[in-house]
């Protein structure tokens, strides 16, 4: 089945939810507050479930569409309601699904070491300052978001595009873009901090018993998923900050999913 297709195959992978696991980067304070301020905190989550085949990244097809065929999963997959803005759980019959494998190489933060020789942010740490423009939700009033934002901003080429494939920078574009009322940071400080914190929440690492490096392990998915009326999942309003991850880990065979629906944050 390629990805986006319907299928009547029989799901070749079970799940089940891990009701006790818990992410830091939703129960520490000091990251729920920055999510508040963000105007995220109330509409994002992470979930875990387990599963019970080996998993390989070429079944990727396959093993989204079980996923999202799995009754357990229907029944605690939580989506943010478009009516009552309340978190609700799936439920509906899927019917497509759509699957983009997403890069996950990095491990360190110096990705970003390019905002302070690019001068987009000062030694300080503070972002430097622009004049407002406005693109769809977004206000740009600094050279960060111009950066994230303008394709034909000045230094857009500062991240390669296989730099902003990366799971790393997606994580870190969504924090600094946030929700519908998000009060910007004026340093980059805690979105790097945050970045790094969900980062490690959610990846497994190894060591490569050969080479003795540390590798990641964890396979990254961006998805989506469709019902009879339209998308459904991770929502039916498409939004560049609306978006649902799954994270494979293929030793403790759990995948996590981290959902996100724009909107106006809960205070």
């Amino acid at each position: 089945m390629s990805a986006g297709s319907f299928s009547t195959e029989a799901a070749k992978f079970s799940f089940s939810p891990i009701l006790n696991k818990t992410f830091g980067f939703l129960t520490n304070r000091d990251t729920r507050e920055l999510l508040m301020k963000w105007s995220m905190n109330g509409r994002i989550t992470a979930q875990a479930f387990r599963y019970d085949e080996c998993f390989q990244p070429y079944q990727k097809n396959d093993f989204v569409w079980a996923f999202f065929q799995d009754p357990d999963v229907l029944s605690h997959l939580k989506i943010v309601s478009e009516n009552s803005g309340q978190w609700v759980t799936l439920g509906t019959k899927v019917k497509k699904v759509d699957v983009q494998e997403i890069l996950c190489s990095q491990l360190s933060m110096s990705l970003f070491d390019c905002l302070y020789s690019e001068g987009i942010v000062r030694e300080s740490g503070h972002i430097c300052k622009c004049l407002d423009e406005y693109l769809d939700d977004f206000t740009i009033s600094d050279e960060l978001r111009k950066v994230l934002l303008l394709d034909d901003c000045e230094k857009h080429d500062v991240f390669s595009q296989s730099d902003r494939e990366q799971f790393l920078f997606l994580l870190f574009k969504h924090l600094c873009l946030g929700g519908a009322i998000c009060q910007f940071e004026d340093t980059i400080g805690p979105y790097l901090e945050t970045t790094k914190s969900i980062y490690k929440d959610l990846l497994s690492v190894q060591k490569d018993p050969e080479t003795k490096q540390i590798r990641i392990i964890s396979t990254v998915f961006k998805v989506s998923a469709y019902d009879e009326n339209g998308m459904c999942y991770p929502s039916g309003r498409p939004h560049q900050q609306t978006f649902a991850y799954l994270i494979v880990d293929p030793l403790k065979r759990h995948v996590y999913v981290l959902y996100h629906c724009f909107g106006g944050g809960a205070f």
